[in-house]
C-alpha cells in the first residue's frame, strides 16, 4: 500500500494489480446495471448475519438494537441512494483489507474461522467479495461510512472513491454501528434516482431474503385541517413523521418445512413465480443435505403457455443463492422436454461467474439437473398412479412435449415411456388413455411386439386399413397421430423388453399369434406354383404400370376389406417425418413405397381381368390413389383420380 497525507483524510492506493480489474468490473463484467442493488444489499444481508454469529458469544454487540434491517433512502433532488445496515460493520484494518483489495471476500474469510455449531449458525452467510464494486456502474462517486460492532462511537470510519486508482480514508464518530454505503449517481444513471425503480428491484432479487429491506413511506396529502389557522403546527409535524416500511416480502417458502406450508400457500407461490393464475397439477418440495445442499420446490402447471413449443424460447427455473435472487431461467437445471416445469431452486455454493450473472457447468450442476430431472418424474408417475384425471389434463397440455424425452435423455427413457398415453385400435374414442404398461398387460399370448401406426389424424389411422388384420384376430394396435411420433419411435426402440414394430413398415408376420403357420418353401405344390406364377404376373404387371411410383408390388395378407396398401420400407423415412422435414424446409431423401395387393379384393380381380392397357393403367393408378388417400398422402392430381373413379362408376 501506499498512503499519501491529505490534511485530515489520508489516501491510499489500491493494491497495484486491483487497478486494472477495478476499471474491468466498472465497464465490462456486469451486462445488467440494476444488479448492483442486488449485490449491496446481499452484502448487507450478510453483514447482519455475521452479527447474529458473533453476538451467540457476546450478546453486547447488539448495543440494545436487536431488531436488524436493511434500509434505503433515496434524493431524488441529489441524485443519491443511501443503503445501510445495522449489522456487524467494519475496523478500519478490515475496511482497508476488504475494500482495498477487490474480490477479497470478509465473508469467506470469517467462515474459514468458524467452526462446529458457528458453522451450522452461519449458514445464511455467501460470498459476495466483488458485488461491493458494481456500484461503480451507476455511481461516479461512492462513500461507506461504517462501525464494527462493539466498537467506541469515535473509531468509525469513512471510505470514498471516485472509481480510480486512489481512495480515501477517514477517521469519523458514528453512533450506529453497521455500514452505510451512499451512491453519488453519474448523468446518465440517475433513471436509478427513484423510489419506484428501486422497490421494483429489490422486488425483483432481494424479495426473499429473511432481512427486511425497508424504504420510507411515500408521502400522502396534507391531513384535513392542515389549512385551518385554528390548528398548531407543531400539531401537524407531530403527525407527519417519517414511516419505514418492508419493500421484500421477506417469505421465501421453500425455506420452511413442508409441514408448515398449506396447500393455498403453495398455489399462492406457483402464481408469484410462474404469472399464472390458474391452478398447478402438482408439486414437489424438497431440502438436500449432505456433499450438496440445495432446496427445490418445483411445479407441474395446469395449462400450456403460448410459447411452449418454441424452443428458443425463455425456459427454466428461478435461481437463488442464500434466498437473493440470481436468475430467472436457468435452464441447466431442467432437460429441455421438461422445459414446461416451474419453480425455484435455491442453493448456497453454485459456481456463478464473477458478476453472478452466468452460471457455470460444472459436475454440480450436472447432478442437480439429474436429481431435479428425477423428481419431476418421480411426481408425473404419481400423479398418473393416483390422480389420472389430473395426468389426463396435463397429457393434454403437455405429452406432445414429453415425447421429445427419448431422444434427449437416454438415462430415463423408460421412466419417459411409462408415462406416455397413447389412443387405441381397441378403445373407443379418441382420448390417449392407454399407457405401454396396460398394453403389455392386455398382449395376446405368443405376442412380442408393440404393435403401432402413425398419422396426421387421429381420423385417418383409426380407419386404416393397415388395422384390418389386427382387427380380425383381436390385437391392439396403438394410434398416433402427434406430429412427433414417428420421430420419437426412432429412439423409443424397446419398452419393458418388448420391442415396437410399425404396422405400415416393412413385411408383417403375424402367424406366431394368430396360429396360421407362414407356407413352407418345401411343400409348394404344382397348384400353389401356378398359382403363384398367376399371381407374379399381375404383380409385376402392376409394377410396370404404376413404375414411376412404387418401389416395389407384392401380395399381402394385412388387408381384410381394403384392395390395396402403402408400405414404408423397413429403412425409409415415413411419411410423416417427411411432412416435418418439409415444413421446416430440409432436403428429403427420395424414396418410393412398396404397394401391397389384397388378391381377394374385387378391384385387384377387375384388373388382372382387364385386357385393355388403357383400362389397366386407369385401374392401376385408382388402385394406388387409394391407398395413397388412406395413408393419409397427398395424391399428386386429385381430379385425375376423381375423374378416374367417375370413369370406373358410370362405364
Amino acid at each position: 500500500m501506499t498512503a499519501k497525507a491529505k490534511s485530515s483524510a489520508e489516501t491510499l492506493g489500491f493494491q497495484t494489480e486491483a487497478k486494472q480489474l477495478l476499471h474491468l468490473m466498472i465497464h465490462s463484467l456486469y451486462s445488467n446495471k440494476e444488479i448492483f442493488l442486488r449485490e449491496l444489499i446481499s452484502n448487507a444481508s450478510d453483514a447482519t448475519d455475521k452479527l447474529r454469529v458473533e453476538a451467540l458469544e457476546n450478546s453486547s454487540l447488539y448495543e440494545d438494537d436487536g431488531e436488524l434491517r436493511i434500509r434505503i433512502v433515496v434524493d431524488e433532488e441529489a441524485k443519491t441512494i443511501e443503503i445501510s445496515d445495522n449489522g456487524i460493520g467494519m475496523s478500519r484494518d478490515e475496511v482497508i483489507t476488504n475494500l482495498g483489495t477487490i474480490a477479497k471476500s470478509g465473508t469467506a474469510e470469517f467462515l474459514k474461522n468458524l467452526t462446529g455449531d458457528q458453522k451450522q449458525d452461519s449458514q445464511l452467510i455467501g460470498q459476495f467479495g466483488v458485488g461491493f464494486y458494481s456500484s461503480f456502474i451507476v455511481a461516479e462517486r461512492v462513500v461507506v461510512e461504517t462501525r464494527r460492532a462493539g466498537a467506541a462511537a469515535d473509531e468509525a470510519v469513512r471510505w470514498s472513491c471516485e472509481g480510480e486508482a486512489d481512495y480515501q480514508l477517514e477517521n469519523i464518530e458514528r453512533a450506529q454501528r453497521g455500514t452505510s454505503i451512499t451512491l453519488h449517481l453519474k448523468t446518465e444513471e440517475q433513471e436509478f434516482g427513484n423510489d419506484w425503480r428501486l422497490r421494483s428491484i429489490v422486488k425483483k432479487y432481494s424479495d426473499h431474503i429473511a432481512i427486511p429491506v425497508q424504504m420510507l413511506k411515500p408521502e400522502t396529502p396534507p391531513m384535513p385541517g392542515a389549512d385551518d389557522p385554528e390548528v398548531k403546527p407543531e400539531e401537524l409535524e407531530a403527525e407527519v413523521v417519517p414511516e419505514w416500511e418492508a419493500v421484500n416480502d421477506a417469505k421465501a417458502l421453500w425455506t420452511k418445512s413442508r409441514s408448515e406450508v398449506t396447500d393455498e400457500e403453495y398455489q399462492e407461490f406457483y402464481r408469484h413465480v410462474s404469472h399464472d393464475f390458474a391452478e398447478p397439477l402438482a408439486w414437489s418440495h424438497n431440502r438436500v443435505e449432505g456433499k450438496q445442499e440445495y432446496t427445490s420446490l418445483l411445479y407441474i402447471p395446469g395449462m400450456a403457455p403460448m410459447d411452449l413449443y418454441q424452443r428458443e424460447a425463455a425456459r427454466g427455473i428461478k435461481l437463488y443463492i442464500k434466498r437473493t435472487f440470481i436468475m430467472d431461467d436457468a435452464e441447466q437445471f431442467m432437460p429441455m422436454y421438461l422445459r414446461f416445469v416451474k419453480g425455484v431452486l435455491d442453493s448456497a455454493d453454485l459456481p456463478l461467474n464473477v458478476s453472478r450473472e452466468i452460471l457455470q457447468n460444472t459436475p454440480m450442476v450436472d447432478s442437480i439437473r439429474a436429481a431435479l430431472t428425477k423428481r419431476v418424474l418421480d411426481m408425473l408417475a404419481k400423479l398418473a398412479t393416483n390422480e389420472p384425471e389430473k395426468y389426463a389434463t396435463f397429457w393434454a397440455q403437455f405429452g406432445a412435449v414429453l415425447k421429445e424425452g427419448p431422444s434427449e435423455d437416454h438415462n430415463n427413457r423408460e421412466k419417459i415411456a411409462k408415462l406416455f398415453r397413447f389412443a387405441s385400435s381397441t378403445s373407443e374414442g379418441a382420448e390417449p388413455t392407454v399407457s405401454l404398461s396396460d398394453y403389455i398387460e392386455r398382449m395376446k399370448e405368443r405376442q412380442e411386439k408393440i404393435y403401432y401406426v402413425t398419422g396426421d389424424s387421429h381420423s385417418v389411422i383409426a380407419n386404416s386399413p393397415y388395422l384390418e388384420v389386427f382387427r380380425k384376430h383381436g390385437i391392439e394396435v396403438l394410434l398416433m397421430s402427434d406430429r412427433i411420433d414417428e420421430w420419437m419411435m426412432g429412439y423409443l426402440t424397446e419398452f419393458d423388453g418388448k420391442s415396437f414394430q410399425d404396422v405400415a413398415r416393412g413385411e408383417l408376420d403375424l402367424s406366431k399369434i394368430t396360429g396360421e403357420e407362414s407356407k413352407p418353401e418345401s411343400n409348394a405344390e404344382t397348384d400353389e406354383k401356378s398359382e403363384d406364377a398367376e399371381h407374379g404376373e399381375l404383380l409385376t404387371r402392376i409394377k410396370s404400370l404404376l413404375e414411376e411410383k412404387v418401389e416395389e408390388v407384392r401380395s399381402t395378407t394385412r388387408l381384410t376389406s381394403s384392395p390395396a396398401c402403402l408400405v414404408v420400407g423397413d429403412n425409409d423415412m415415413g411419411e410423416q417425418m417427411r411432412k416435418i422435414m418439409q415444413a421446416a424446409g430440409q432436403a428429403v431423401p427420395e424414396s418410393k413405397p412398396i404397394l401391397e395387393i389384397n388378391m381377394a379384393h374385387p378391384l385387384v380381380q377387375k384388373l388382372e381381368a382387364e385386357a385393355d392397357e388403357d383400362g389397366s393403367k386407369r385401374l392401376a393408378r385408382v388402385l394406388f390413389d387409394q391407398a395413397a388417400l388412406s395413408a393419409g398422402r397427398p395424391l399428386e392430381n386429385p381430379a385425375e383420380f376423381v375423374q378416374e373413379l367417375n370413369r370406373l362408376m358410370f362405364e
